[in-house]
C-alpha cells in the first residue's frame, strides 16, 4: 500500500521485541527535522499500543497506523 505521506525516513524494525523498536525508533526521530514525517515497520504484537504510549510521553505526533499482513506501519511527525 502506497503512504499517503511524504515520508522522509523509513526504518524497519521488524524482528525486535519491546522494547527495542521504541528505543530505535526515539534516536531515529532526532535525525529529521521538526514536520518531518518517519515512517516504521514493526512485527511485535505489542508496537501499536507501544507507538501510541511513546507518542502521547514524548509529544511527536503520530499520524497513522496500518496494520498488514504480518506487518504494523506507524507514521510519526516529529514535533521537537
Amino acid at each position: 500500500m502506497a503512504s499517503a505521506y511524504k515520508v522522509a525516513q523509513t526504518h524497519d524494525y521488524r524482528g525486535l521485541l519491546c522494547p527495542l523498536p521504541v528505543i530505535k525508533i526515539s534516536k531515529a526521530i532526532k535525525t529529521v527535522q521538526i514536520g518531518e514525517i518517519v515512517e516504521m515497520l514493526a512485527d511485535d504484537p505489542g508496537a501499536p499500543a507501544d507507538m501510541r504510549a511513546w507518542a502521547r510521553q514524548t509529544g511527536h505526533t503520530l499520524l497513522d497506523s496500518q496494520a498488514e499482513v504480518g506487518v504494523f506501519r506507524f507514521y510519526i511527525r516529529r514535533e521537537k
